[in-house]
């Protein structure tokens, strides 16, 4: 008898001689292709990359406000000990003691132990500037 030729029961249009080509499973037990989103994709990497950027430039506008504000409490430390240095005083300052600077009416400057409060009933004949402490680097800080 006869071989019959074998006709394939499934229809033409849902076959290939290369599977492996097509964009999808070919079988209903094949892995699932979904096409990627490259926009969604790249949008979200970018969104991630900006947001990264503005901590790193948040954290480096920080840290230059610190050193701008650490600059100027040198450059006022400085003015300060100018005037201090200029100013008259009759003792030696010792380290880590506090000071007073006042203004006279002729504009120079005296140093002081006694406080801008201390000076009893008549209250202070000078102008009051700053209260000080002596550094060991013999600049002086200025006190709250």
């Amino acid at each position: 008898m006869p071989k019959k030729p074998f006709v394939n029961p499934i229809d033409k249009d849902k076959i290939t001689e290369n599977p492996h080509t097509l964009p999808y499973a070919h079988t209903v037990g094949g892995a699932v292709i979904k096409p990627l989103d490259k926009g969604r994709i790249k949008g979200l990497a970018m969104s991630a990359m900006y947001e990264q950027s503005d901590k790193s430039l948040d954290q480096i506008r920080q840290q230059v406000e610190l050193l701008m504000k650490q600059a100027q409490d040198i450059h006022n430390r400085v003015e300060v000990s100018e005037k201090i240095y200029k100013a008259d005083y009759n003792f030696k300052p010792i380290i880590n003691q506090q000071y007073h600077l006042y203004e006279k009416t002729d504009q120079s400057w005296i140093l002081s132990m006694i406080g801008p409060n201390e000076w009893g009933k008549k209250g202070c004949p000078y102008t009051f500037i700053h209260s000080v402490k002596l550094m060991s680097d013999h600049t002086w800080e200025l006190l709250k």
